[in-house]
């Protein structure tokens, strides 16, 4: 029962990684109804962008402080990366076929983990800072390292905060309003472009924080790390029904402990631990279309 327990820790700490990277695709589709498989990058510059700051810091820098440093620098590398996406890529192909800016997105993504090789020629993988350290917090009977039970923490008080600023806020009604019926909210004064640049702004922050942190939590950070995370959080936003953000975190969570638990029980799990999350996807789907909390909803033209 111990090693079940453990396994189910691991794979809530793999969830909330997964969910917070899926909050972004859901928000981005939720509004212009983009499948932005670049994401996955984003949470990849991220990453690589605190270890950019923690290598420009003094010997001397407080540990306190150095963490709060590169996380604010993994979220500025990510929200200035995913503004010049919008800005140079997906803007200028919002009206065109929709085939567009997905085979835009996928160039993009090669893109920049192409420009993190040649930055970190030797990325694959990279070593981590280790700034979290308070130990081990005891869970079931368990010393869990004290990074990954926050990572969970985190990421369910992440989505709390972002679902409360998107149904309490005025900002938060607008972006609702866009994803309805962009024409009808322009009409009523809603500065659309606007609302598309805080929604990517606010899902490449998400990703920013668990690039580094995941880097903290497994030491290290390859330059293709985005896409295997990006891919499966992308699954986890389609399996708790995409548009829907408590869905987001909900389904990264039951694919990364059923990953977990996969990995754990079936023999010779380890060697398809990627291919268990696609399952659930399939299974799920087969049964509810719309994924775990999704709805119905119209597809704008």
């Amino acid at each position: 029962m111990t090693q079940f327990f453990q396994y189910v820790l691991d794979g809530l700490v793999l969830g909330g990684l997964y969910g917070l990277i899926a909050l972004g695709y859901t928000m981005v589709y939720g509004i212009i109804q983009l499948i932005n498989f670049a994401h996955g990058e984003i949470f990849m510059v991220g990453s690589f962008g605190g270890v950019f700051v923690y290598d420009e810091l003094p010997a001397r820098t407080p540990v306190a402080l150095a963490l709060i440093l590169v996380l604010l620098g993994g979220i500025l590398v990510s929200v200035v990366t995913a503004l010049l996406m919008e800005r140079l890529a997906y803007r200028p192909l919002r009206n065109a076929p929709r085939l567009a800016p997905l085979i835009t997105a996928i160039g993009i993504s090669t893109v920049l983990q192409q420009l993190v090789l040649k930055y970190y020629p030797h990325s694959n993988p990279h070593p981590y800072p280790t700034l979290f350290d308070s130990g081990n917090v005891r869970l079931f009977g368990l010393q869990e390292p004290a990074v990954k039970v926050f990572i969970f923490v985190l990421a369910v008080v992440l989505m709390l905060a972002l679902r409360s600023f998107v149904f309490r806020s005025r900002t938060g009604r607008a972006m609702r309003a866009t994803a309805q019926d962009p024409d009808t909210a322009r009409l009523m004064g809603v500065n659309t472009d606007r609302i598309i640049v805080i929604t990517f702004v606010l899902g490449a922050a998400l990703a920013g924080v668990a690039g580094v942190f995941q880097g903290m939590a497994y030491s290290s950070v390859s330059y293709n790390v985005g896409y295997v995370f990006g891919l499966k959080a992308f699954t986890a936003a389609v399996l708790g029904g995409i548009g829907n953000i408590t869905g987001s975190l909900l389904g990264g969570l039951v694919l990364g402990v059923v990953e977990s638990l996969a990995t754990g029980y079936v023999p010779d799990g380890s060697g398809y631990k990627d291919v268990w999350a696609f399952v659930v996807l399939v299974l799920v789907l087969l049964v509810r279309p719309t994924g775990l909390l999704g709805e119905s909803v119209r597809t704008r033209a």
